[in-house]
């Protein structure tokens, strides 16, 4: 099968290129779950505030230090060093039961545990490095809770879909459902929620009881813990399903990204008259080397060319056999903002963040989503019109019908959906917010008093 298009000298650089402003050195925290999808668009984001001058440091326990590649961002350890943040040694275990209802509920009870923890240990902390303002990540409460109990300015950041509940028609980010009008579908979002929220239940009981211990009015729901000065979101309206009662301080920026390096090169030789397939299922679902096998199965029958990227998930026989099996390529890991120049298509469980460099590509996607907010953004991808989503149980057969049916077809949305994510600024424009919304240091109320 030929390769429909070619996707040479795509833009790279986002349309906004802001002044930094002139003002004093603001020293930020980031405090945020340990997951790569969530560090690390915080730290492109930490780069930047950096570069305009700015402090910034995270915030958790010495296990989540791995995950920071930038030197020139900081990194202060808290919470007890011997028992490390349970759902995050244990998430590549975890990950394959979120599936079920009860490995939800569990995940949630130990991401109670990090919540309380970080309730805990965040006060003296940020007294200590002197911090003048945070940047919470949404999904995890104690950023906001701590900011506002300290008199923090505080700024609320969407890695995944964002959590706000604003809107009853919209049905919750992890969720499977398409957007649909009507009492019908309002009904079966509302019977979903209930559900979700009795599996969120010991996360939601900690948040309740952290929050009258910090001295605020109590609050039950992430979404009760946003910041009132701005919330930034790696969506934009294009992708996301209709929300027109968000706030007004709420600012969908596209995805928080690094401009890649334009010299750099592919490191393999395309043959041009075969597709081009490049799957991920990211660092926590690297493992699932069924999935990977029909996947690759899938690509023989297309006689496409499949690169495998598996994060350190499989092993070396696996790697071999996944060669043996369709693969052309397979690797631990890659630069896969350039993959994506090149790539017809990406197979994907749906971690928000690689659809979104997918978008801004303009290649379209194949989601398979496996766990959290992967069923809301695959969702989203078939709205959009960037790709269409299949069950990640799907047969090689399957997967050779979604794929060839991906390949045979024209996408044109990708191009409006990429237009969309540049005019947006991104990286650039979420710091543009933070530095509009948070005050001149001269003018804050330093924790510290000094």
């Amino acid at each position: 099968m030929a390769r429909i298009t070619r996707r040479e000298g795509r833009r790279l650089t986002h349309g906004i290129n802001p002044t930094p402003r002139e003002s004093t050195m603001i020293r930020f925290a980031i405090i945020a779950p340990p997951l790569p999808s969530h560090f690390h668009p915080l730290e492109h984001l930490a780069m930047e505030l950096i570069e305009r001058g700015h402090s910034v440091t995270f915030f958790h326990q010495s296990t989540a230090r791995r995950l920071l590649r930038f030197p020139k961002v900081k990194f202060h350890a808290i919470g007890p060093e011997r028992t490390p943040a349970r759902w995050f040694s244990k998430s590549p275990t975890q990950a394959a039961s979120f599936g079920t209802w009860l490995g939800q509920r569990r995940i949630y009870a130990e991401m109670a545990w990090v919540t309380e923890m970080l309730c805990h240990e965040l006060p003296a902390a940020l007294r200590e490095d002197r911090i003048d303002a945070v940047l919470c990540d949404q999904m995890e409460a104690a950023g906001g809770l701590v900011a506002e109990s300290l008199g923090l300015p505080f700024v609320s950041i969407a890695c995944a879909l964002p959590v706000n509940r604003e809107d009853a028609t919209i049905p919750l980010p992890v969720l499977p459902y398409p957007y649909e009008r009507g009492e019908d579908a309002v009904r079966r979002y509302a019977r979903a929620e209930r559900r979700y929220d009795w599996i969120m239940k010991p996360l939601h009981k900690t948040i309740a009881r952290q929050s009258v211990a910090l001295g605020l009015t109590t609050r039950k729901r992430l979404h009760q813990c946003l910041s009132p000065l701005a919330q930034i979101s790696q969506t934009v309206l294009e992708f996301d399903f209709p929300r027109p009662n968000l706030p007004p301080w709420f600012h969908e920026v596209g995805p928080l990204r690094r401009v890649p390096d334009e010299a750099n090169h592919l490191p393999y030789a395309l043959d041009n008259s075969r597709p081009f397939v490049v799957a991920t299922l990211g660092p926590l679902h690297g493992n699932r080397m069924n999935m990977f096998k029909r996947i690759a199965r899938a690509c023989k029958m297309l006689d496409a060319q499949l690169l495998v990227i598996h994060h350190d998930g499989l092993s070396h026989r696996q790697c071999a056999l996944l060669l043996r099996q369709g693969a052309t390529w397979v690797t631990n890991s890659a630069d896969q903002a350039l993959l994506l120049q090149y790539a017809d298509v990406l197979v994907t469980h749906g971690e928000l963040d690689i659809v979104l460099e997918a978008v801004v590509a303009e290649t379209p996607i194949l989601v398979l989503p496996i766990a959290a907010d992967q069923p809301g953004v695959a969702a989203r991808v078939a709205y959009s019109g960037s790709g269409v989503h299949a069950s990640r149980h799907s047969s090689s057969r399957e997967l050779e019908k979604h794929l060839r049916h991906v390949l045979e077809n024209q996408w044109p949305h990708l191009e409006q959906l990429a237009d969309a994510i540049h005019v947006m600024g991104g990286t650039q424009r979420a710091a543009d917010i933070i530095e509009a919304v948070i005050p001149d240091r001269t003018k804050l109320r330093l924790v510290s008093g000094g």
